[in-house]
């Protein structure tokens, strides 16, 4: 007879964007419509979600509607609760520590969005704390779990650039001000007194990308900015922004062989789209360079490289994009974030560390803190390594 393991997680932040459509609408909704996941040992892993959040007409609606049997406002009671096995956060980034430290100290493990704490203090004692409680904790790192950044990484790791040389990301789009069109994202995320700001919110993620799929994050050269000064928020009012929404980086990097690459990210809310997906990296190098988004890698080889010519006189007549080879996926690529959930509920389930923890939130926490320091300064900053 099959075993059966049941898994309470207590969802906090749910009723957000986040929260909602990635973590529990595409994650663990699904994992538990299939009725779980499969231990090498034939164990099966089921999951049972309890809504957590401030808004109670919310959280009853979305119970109501995906037939979730739980649901509070009370985070420190479920926290508390015995029954309780994880504890997901979601909410506002000025209230994440608070959470993860309680959730952690009475023994629950954590899963968590980033970045995981307003300062590197806070990020490290996080993680210090993990590491004392013994606790699974996990942070999402979705971005390395989506198919195109999956065969970017196979594509390095199977040699396919020679010598990496450099890797450029494009990402954002236009967020609208909220005057005419309402915004696509929260107004708390152009505050920097709540927790706002795309350096704070993107370096966190592209310290990991950069992880991945290059190498170790030596230094950080940025320039931040905010380029719509005055949005509105959900209820219509106007307010003033205080946190950058664009954040232009160039980052030092050393591959596992030593080898240097320079690394430049363009991150902005203030951009209109003109490529294939909302994120974009290149890779060049010697012998051969990719480009990859959230889904579709190309890539093109030495061999098939061609020889344009500058020629400013003469209209281009050839099309670059048609000369790259599309990389196939040659295996069934789920969620990104679904991916993760399995991946880290095993790591509860056997007792392990989970390969993305809080140290590596607490470097992206870092890499975000001297991005801003190094704005400001108008200076390269070289990031020394966290020892807990």
């Amino acid at each position: 007879m099959t075993e059966i393991r049941t898994i309470r997680i207590a969802m906090n932040g749910i009723t957000g964007r986040m929260g909602y459509r990635q973590h529990l609408l595409r994650s663990i909704l699904p994992i538990r419509e299939a009725g779980g996941f499969t231990l090498e040992d034939g164990t099966r892993v089921q999951v049972e979600p309890i809504l957590v959040g401030r808004n109670e007409a919310k959280l009853r609606e979305l119970a109501e509607q995906h037939k979730v049997e739980r649901w509070t406002t009370d985070l420190d009671g479920i926290i508390a609760d015995p029954t309780v096995d994880v504890v997901f956060d979601a909410s506002m980034t000025s209230l994440r520590a608070a959470t993860l430290r309680k959730a952690m100290a009475a023994g629950k493990h954590i899963f968590t969005e980033k970045p995981t704490a307003e300062t590197l203090d806070e990020a490290v004692d996080l993680a210090r704390l993990a590491q004392q409680t013994g606790v699974t904790a996990g942070v999402v790192h979705d971005k390395l779990y989506l198919p195109g950044l999956v065969k970017l990484r196979r594509l390095v790791d199977e040699g396919f650039f020679g010598r990496i040389l450099s890797i450029r990301g494009e990402f954002g789009y236009w967020v609208f001000e909220g005057d005419v069109q309402a915004a696509q994202r929260p107004s708390w995320n152009y505050r920097k007194e709540d927790g706002g700001g795309m350096t704070t919110d993107m370096f966190c993620h592209w310290n990991y990308v950069l992880e991945g799929i290059i190498g170790k994050v030596n230094s950080v050269s940025a320039k931040t900015a905010t380029h719509i000064p005055t949005r509105w928020d959900e209820q219509g009012k106007e307010y003033k922004a205080t946190a950058d929404d664009a954040s232009y980086g160039i980052f030092e990097l050393e591959t596992p062989a030593g080898d240097p690459v320079i690394g430049q990210i363009n991150s902005s809310w203030a951009v209109r789209v003109y490529r294939d997906e909302l994120v974009e990296f290149q890779i060049d190098g010697t012998h051969g360079s990719a480009v990859a988004g959230l889904n579709k890698c190309v890539a093109q080889q030495r061999a098939h490289t061609p020889k344009p010519v500058w020629n400013p006189d003469l209209p281009v007549t050839e099309s670059f994009r048609d000369q790259w080879q599309e990389v196939p996926a040659n295996a069934e690529l789920d969620n990104g974030f679904k991916l993760q959930w399995e991946e880290f509920l095993r790591d509860v389930v056997a007792g392990r560390e989970h390969r993305f923890g809080l140290l590596s939130a607490a470097r992206g926490v870092q890499l975000a803190e001297l991005g801003l320091q190094s704005s400001a300064e108008r200076r390269t900053i070289d990031i020394p390594e966290i020892v807990l």
